[in-house]
This record gives structure tokens, sequence and C-alpha cells, in this order.
């Protein structure tokens, strides 16, 4: 290199400060359990499965884990019989409220869009393979 400066391999956190937030919030699942905890309140286990149909109860008890140690979500245990679990979204699980509102209004606004383009460049990725 010419400049001086070399290239070294460089900290994704370094080069994108949010990577770890993306990590964290938005890994698979994440999104549906917070958006599900923030607009229904405090829910069972099986209350939280009902409502993300697709998820398996193993897959959703380790988000829940992990978002619990993450500080996102609180589970409360009662110690009844039969024993009762229930998990909320913690405050700091809260303060992300803003930044999926702005995602979801993102999301009105140019998700067909975006669609549009996958199907524009489908189109044409389609007719450059039947020329090769």
């Amino acid at each position: 290199m010419t400049s001086g400066t070399s290239r070294a391999a460089v900290d994704p956190e370094q080069a994108c400060p949010i990577a770890p937030v993306v990590d964290i919030v938005f890994s698979r699942w994440t999104t549906p359990i917070l958006w599900a905890l923030n607009e229904f309140g405090r829910q069972r286990f099986v209350e939280l499965s009902r409502r993300i149909a697709t998820i398996t109860p193993k897959v959703l008890t380790q988000r829940l884990r992990q978002l619990e140690r993450d500080g996102l979500v609180v589970r409360t245990y009662h110690a009844e019989v039969p024993p009762r679990v229930e998990y909320e979204i913690s405050e700091l699980g809260r303060s992300l409220a803003p930044l999926f509102a702005h995602l979801a209004e993102w999301a009105s606004v140019n998700l067909e869009k975006v669609e549009r383009a996958r199907q524009d460049h489908d189109a044409t990725e389609r007719v450059g393979a039947r020329r090769n």
C-alpha cells in the first residue's frame, strides 16, 4: 500500500458499533418474543408458545433463557402447586419499543419496495440465465 497504512482485519464491533445490538435483538425469534411480551404483557410459556405458533418449545425455552440472561426479559417463578412461571419484558427490553416502532414504520413504507426489487432482480437473473 502506498499510503503507508495497512489494512489489518478490523473488529466487526469497531467497524459497525451497532453489530452487537443486532446480534442480541435481531437474532431469530427474539423480536417476535419481545414484541409479544411488549404488546400483551406478562405471559406464561404456553401463552407465548400459542402466540408464536411456529416456534418449537425447545427453541422458545432457549431464547427466553438468553433474553433473561441479556436482561431483556424477566422470569418470575411462583412456588405453588402446580408451579407457575411467567415471563415479562424488562425495562431494558421495553426501552427497545421506539426502535421497534421505527422499524414497523419503515416496514409499512418500504417492504413493498423491497419485494418489487426482489422480483425485478429475480426476473433479470432468470433472463440472464437463459442467455448463458
